[in-house]
């Protein structure tokens, strides 16, 4: 193998000299010096500056799915249901976002016309209808690819000089952008001669500079750059899922101790894995790998201690390397090249069949990672009571209190105590390979969703749906809560006859009158009942329990429209007599929530 690498080193190098002489045969002295080599307005010199500095329309293929043009921001698009204004090429990850929510759903883009396009050339088109945008994409090559150079870019200002039919200088212009270069290149004849006043300085993708003292140089090196780095000119966007053997790279800018930075900032959750073409993401979904500035690197499994490695990055010709080594650890022992680097995200790639994803988790940091089998069988232990339920960031109030059942058989039941739903569930990776609960209780829409676990506790539960605002909290409650006294000891006083709100105040405002003439019955089932002079007005639940980051907690749930509802939160038990039971909570505007019950 080392000796086939050497002989095509060897014929490359070859090419790259027979290459480099034929540019040389395109230059014409002009007064003498390499300073003054002209080219010609028709060589492949030229046609290598204007590709790298014509209008990279890539970034936004996920919605015109062409690279030869770009739409200019503002502009509105419809994406499977929802209204987006794109302002920026950072909005862009929206719409990516919402097409990775379901792999097996079609995604639909509407744009919302008229938008004013950009092509390669920087010239402007105003675009009134979808075929009329889908003339313009045909334009470019098959597949949606440009044929421009996105790996390097010219540092400006640049002075280019022109010559007459007598090799004579008639002028000179100063170049201040890709688009005046491209623009100048365009007016050229054929024939036309330019020259360049070297230095000039290029800067690659990785960030690095190069700098060029003649012609022959900035051939080589814009003809290099060709194939460099991702140019991500198919519509898969950002290049989640698929690779070629032109598109290795991203043409993200990012630099050495940029990635550093990224890997010590946070835990690394483990979302993909594909080593010799085989897919091993499910075996490490999830873990965790802890980077160190002493060079070292911990993964986490959940079935022996943390396997320790070390660590390393450089900067290639390809771009920033990430080095992992494990001693008897294959998978995660690679050279690999990082394609993509953003605010939570680390993508490596070694060839077409080994690629890593990595998603940052600092949310992690002081916690364990997740194993699937302790967090199934968690969920089989005992019954696990809704504290929170929030569907699109707003709570669903009627469903606090309300207790799962999870059977092994892989059914579940819902229930208020006196009303019980049933339906399904299982755990394993959603959409987006992340660990979740996934409910569906046909009758139950607020639940029943694919919840990716955010946080395990023995006695706590925490889901969230980040793209959505959907999140779940559950508390877990064994045999009502009979081995914990503080518990027993509260529900006993509250079933213990009839009670009255004495004080009810919202912050400062103070809506005891509200509630005059009520009884209230805590009683068996967890029901409680509202009656005034002995008729029953009202039904509703209630329960005790410990919530291991916040307390006792007393649940009142009123499932109506009228005053009641007033009352329905996990409130905090302040303290509690024979006769007195003292309860608060706090806003989300930071006030404090009373709510005080006594013996008539």
């Amino acid at each position: 193998m080392k000796k086939l690498t050497n002989n095509l080193l060897r014929t490359l190098l070859v090419v790259l000299v027979l290459g480099f002489t034929a540019c040389q045969e395109e230059y014409e002295e002009v007064g003498g010096g390499m300073q003054s080599e002209t080219i010609s307005a028709s060589s492949t010199t030229a046609d290598l500056i204007q590709k790298t500095s014509s209008n990279d329309g890539s970034y936004d293929n996920i919605v015109d799915g062409a690279s030869c043009l770009a739409v200019q921001f503002p502009y509105t698009v419809n994406v499977n249901g929802v209204e987006i204004t794109i302002d920026s090429r950072e909005d862009l990850d929206l719409i990516e976002e919402i097409f990775d929510e379901l792999d097996d759903d079609d995604d639909i883009l509407d744009i919302f016309f008229p938008i004013t396009i950009t092509l390669s050339d920087f010239s402007e088109i105003t675009i009134e209808n979808q075929d009329q945008l889908e003339q313009y994409a045909r334009e470019c090559l098959e597949g949606g690819d440009d044929d421009d150079i996105e790996c390097i870019d010219f540092v400006y200002p640049i002075t280019l000089f022109t010559f007459g039919v007598d090799n004579q200088q008639s002028g000179q212009v100063n170049i201040e952008s890709d688009r005046d270069m491209k623009r100048f290149f365009d007016e050229l004849d054929d024939d036309d001669l330019i020259s360049i006043e070297f230095p000039i300085t290029l800067i690659k993708f990785d960030g690095t500079q190069v700098v060029i003292e003649n012609n022959t140089a900035l051939a080589a090196a814009l003809e290099m750059a060709k194939n460099q780095c991702d140019e991500d000119d198919d519509d898969d966007y950002n290049d989640d899922d698929d690779y070629n053997d032109d598109d290795d790279y991203n043409d993200d800018d990012f630099t050495k101790s940029e990635l550093d930075e990224l890997l010590l900032e946070c835990p690394l959750q483990v979302r993909q894995v594909i080593r010799n073409s085989v897919d091993n993401t499910e075996q490490y979904v999830e873990r965790l790998l802890t980077f160190s500035a002493d060079g070292t690197v911990y993964f986490t499994t959940f079935t022996a201690d943390e396997i320790m490695g070390t660590w390393s990055t450089s900067t290639t010709e390809n771009g920033v390397m990430l080095s992992l080594d494990f001693e008897d650890f294959p998978d995660f022992t690679i050279d690999a090249i990082v394609y993509e680097l953003d605010d939570d995200k680390i993508k490596l790639y070694k060839d077409d069949g080994n690629k890593i994803i990595l998603k940052e988790r600092c949310d992690l940091e002081d916690s364990n990672p997740i194993d699937s089998e302790t967090f199934t069988a968690l969920l089989n232990e005992c019954k696990w009571i809704i504290k929170e339920v929030e569907n699109q960031g707003e709570e669903v109030e009627r469903l606090l209190g309300y207790e799962f059942e999870f059977a092994a058989g892989g059914t579940v039941t819902l229930s208020n105590g006196v009303n019980t739903k049933q339906g399904t569930w299982e755990t394993g990776l959603n959409s987006q390979l992340q660990l979740s609960l996934m409910i569906t209780i046909g009758d139950e829409p607020g639940v029943s969703f694919e919840w990716p676990i955010r946080k395990m506790l023995q006695s706590r539960l925490e889901f969230e749906i980040d793209d959505t605002d959907h999140e779940m909290v559950l508390l877990k409650e064994c045999d009502d809560s009979t081995d914990d006294g503080d518990v027993v000891e509260i529900r006993g006083i509250a079933l213990d006859g009839s009670w009255n709100v004495a004080l009810y105040k919202e912050g400062t405002t103070d809506m005891t009158a509200s509630f005059a003439g009520m009884d209230f019955n805590f009683g068996e089932m967890h029901q409680v009942e509202v009656s005034i002079n002995a008729d029953s007005q009202a039904t509703g639940l209630w329960r005790v329990l410990r919530d291991s980051e916040e307390g006792l907690k007393f649940f009142i749930n009123f499932d109506t429209m009228d005053v009641l509802s007033e009352l329905t939160d996990d409130w905090k038990v302040v303290s509690i007599t024979s006769t007195r039971i003292e309860l608060t909570d706090e806003s989300d505007d930071g006030t404090n929530d009373t709510l005080v019950f006594e013996k008539p």
